[in-house]
């Protein structure tokens, strides 16, 4: 192969590379850049890991109270298909007794209180989200059971229906009604709806607004009104 010769002067073999390598910068950060740039993302991750902690922590609530939401609704269809009634009243929920039986035929156990709600909740513990005082209701022969899954029930009959207390993860924290406690209401007609109204179900959105006004976000003791409506009326997302 012939050689170029360049005024007079004959490249060597690799000279071409030369000017490529002279074009390389050397980049480096400084100690004081490192320290810097450490310290936004620690800002940063202060700022938005908490929030995502608490979003995350909603909805493994709500996934909970949507797993026992649907353990009660399938359980109610069932009861009033073996009965061939049109609903719950029909079908025999007509008292106390009535409505004990009905949770053990329809739901594993895995332990049943009795009337005696300190074995399956965690008494003297619960509270609102503001810090007051609610502890699981008293209606008179209400029933407490702790299910499979670990969540704590309380049933109560009434007039209209059947009075669900729930504790999506039994006497485990926080113990705060809209967080992890629950209380909705499975109507003679077979509607598992919001309570603390005499309203007939289905209830409006703003009929479940006002509940939750006046009860979950409210300063109201001794009950747990108003949470679940809340979350229906949200598409099942805790938005407070």
């Amino acid at each position: 192969m012939n050689k170029i010769c360049i005024n007079g002067f004959i490249p060597a073999k690799d000279a071409r590379h030369a000017g490529a390598f002279s074009n390389v910068r050397k980049i480096a950060f400084t100690l004081a850049e490192v320290l810097v740039t450490l310290g936004i993302i620690g800002v940063v991750s202060a700022m938005t890991v908490p929030s995502l902690m608490q979003n995350h922590q909603r909805k493994t609530y709500v996934t909970q109270l949507h797993k026992v939401y649907n353990l009660f609704s399938q359980a109610s269809v069932q009861y009033m298909n073996d009965n061939n009634a049109l609903n719950m009243k029909e079908a025999g929920i007509t008292s106390q007794t009535a409505a004990d039986e009905f949770i053990k035929k329809y739901f594993k156990i895995a332990l049943s209180c009795g009337t005696d709600a300190e074995k399956c909740f965690a008494a003297g513990e619960y509270k609102k989200m503001n810090g007051v005082s609610a502890e699981v209701a008293a209606l008179a022969g209400m029933t407490y059971y702790i299910l499979a899954d670990g969540s704590a029930i309380g049933v109560g009959y009434q007039s209209s229906g059947m009075q669900i207390q729930i504790d999506i993860n039994g006497k485990k924290g926080p113990n705060i009604v809209g967080r992890d406690v629950f209380a909705f209401r499975i109507y003679n007609s077979g509607v598992i709806d919001e309570g603390g109204t005499d309203a007939e179900p289905p209830l409006s959105a703003e009929q479940r607004e006002n509940i939750y006004n006046t009860y979950c976000s409210g300063n109201s003791q001794d009950t747990w009104w108003g949470c679940f409506g809340k979350i229906v009326n949200d598409g099942w997302e805790m938005t407070y």
